[in-house]
């Protein structure tokens, strides 16, 4: 049985590459429950709360995220030093995650035999 990991890389509206993603997740949950996602480097900017994209004539589909817990995805993953290198913490986040080193995230998506990256 294949087990997908999601992995989000980039900051959200610069490219539709979150908003992809997003859709991948949220299709791929109707298929399996083992499956995580993950937000390292400027991908833990896809969950930054309070985001307007309106000067950039885009939409706002990070609030999406928060379809997570209605799709029954529990495995959420974000690099504590992604954070705090971006100067952020899990209190600005839109969604509740699981912080972890840089250790223990690639110990865990080694656990994955498909890896998909946004």
């Amino acid at each position: 049985m294949n087990k997908p990991a999601f992995v989000f890389r980039t900051s959200p509206h610069g490219s539709a590459s979150g908003r992809e993603g997003l859709d991948a997740v949220l299709a791929a949950s109707a298929l399996t429950e083992a499956l995580a996602v993950f937000f390292i480097g400027d991908g833990v900017y896809q969950l930054l709360e309070g985001q307007d994209p309106a000067a950039l004539l885009a939409r706002n589909y990070t609030a999406t995220f928060g379809l997570f817990e209605l799709y029954d995805i529990e495995s959420v993953y974000v690099c504590a030093e992604s954070l705090a290198e971006r100067g952020l913490n899990v209190s600005r986040l839109n969604i509740a995650v699981q912080p972890l080193s840089r250790d223990e995230l690639v110990a865990r998506l080694a656990d994955f035999n498909v890896r998909l990256t946004f």
